[in-house]
């Protein structure tokens, strides 16, 4: 299935349904009176977040989404049917931006999330409601309310625990095939991921969590050089970010320059993430160059760094036991936010053993 990350769609709400000038014609009954019943109600638009879904492609072969329109009042005091309403169902951490891109409408990130998009216009209201002692035989009636209609673009921020980045050719393909069951593509050259992938890594019962590998970067990605920045909106929710670096490269440490350049220029707070530093197929550098290159980059970071091999797989059960202490640490501390959040709101301030 191809991935697609954004969309832009029309949608539009149904209108009310008109209400229904009508009298009661029956026989023995000689003052029948109004009896129109009131239009329907026009059906709304929705947005929810659902499982089974990693991409908007659903949107990609159409585009326009209309709800149905509220049916008339009739007779006998019958009130119309209500339209359906028309519900877009997105892959969970997709936003609703309006047409501009700018202003954000909904953020879903949690499964069942719903937001409105448009509401249906109410039905109009049947003769019987304007019946007075004065005017006992009312000829007139409400339409229903119009319909509302707007462009709007979705846009999907995968949500990861941890994201792979570095520039193109680093490994981080290779990495994630070796930590998951994902099979995204491996090849020797660049830009080999024109993609995002997601891989679940198993570390025991219960302990997994979710990485995904972003497509890499160059200098000047911020201003469009090769495929851009546009993927780096995937690694806005990741807890912390995982920096590979190809140790057979001309200059890695230029290479680490690089990429946190464009993570600065970029924004988001994405140069705030915390973030573990992995030195790459290892495999095919002599160790004296690679305690040379792990000292630079020590100096130049300030960081540990570990050293690691997709191909063989050393270091990368290391590599993915950091990375869980990590994710682990951030979901404890997001569950005791949370309680302590409830516990304000319930008044629970005071002091617990």
């Amino acid at each position: 299935m191809k991935f697609l990350d954004q969309a832009k769609v029309y949608v539009k709400s149904g209108a009310g349904g008109p209400g229904c000038v009508s009298f009661r014609r029956e026989a023995f009954v000689e003052y029948g009176g109004p009896d129109g019943g009131d239009g329907g109600k026009g059906g709304d638009v929705w947005v929810e977040a659902v499982e089974g879904l990693n991409t908007l492609i659903d949107y990609r072969y159409q585009q326009h989404f209309k709800a149905e329109r509220g049916l008339n009042g009739s007779g006998r005091n019958r009130t119309g049917r209500d339209g359906e309403d028309m519900v877009l169902k997105v892959p969970v951490g997709t936003q609703v931006l309006d047409e501009d891109k700018e202003t954000l409408l909904a953020d879903l990130t949690e499964v069942g999330q719903r937001a409105m998009l448009a509401v249906g216009g109410r039905g109009g209201k049947g003769n019987a409601h304007f019946k007075t002692s004065r005017n006992q035989a009312p000829r007139k009636s409400q339409p229903g309310e119009g319909f509302e209609e707007r462009w709007v673009w979705l846009r999907l921020k995968l949500i990861a625990d941890a994201g792979l980045i570095g520039l193109p050719n680093a490994g981080k393909s290779t990495f994630l095939s070796a930590a998951s069951r994902a099979h995204p593509k491996i090849a020797a050259y660049p830009f080999t991921t024109l993609h995002p992938h997601l891989g679940v890594v198993d570390m025991g019962e219960s302990n997994r969590f979710v990485l995904a590998d972003i497509p890499g970067l160059i200098e000047g990605a911020h201003e469009g050089a090769g495929i851009g920045d546009r993927f780096l909106g995937h690694i806005e929710r990741c807890a912390l970010l995982v920096h590979l670096i190809d140790a057979t490269g001309e200059d890695p440490v230029e290479a680490y320059r690089v990429v946190r350049g464009e993570l600065d220029a970029y924004g988001a707070g994405l140069g705030d993430k915390t973030e573990i530093i992995g030195l790459n197929k290892i495999d095919s550098v002599e160790s004296e160059r690679l305690d040379e290159l792990e000292t630079e980059l020590k100096e130049e970071t300030g960081a540990e760094i570990r050293r690691l091999s997709g191909v063989t797989g050393d270091g990368v059960k290391p590599m993915l036991g950091v990375i869980w202490q990590a994710v682990d640490a951030r979901r404890k501390a997001e569950i005791e936010a949370k309680e302590r959040a409830e516990a304000e709101a319930r008044g629970e301030t005071g002091w617990k053993p």
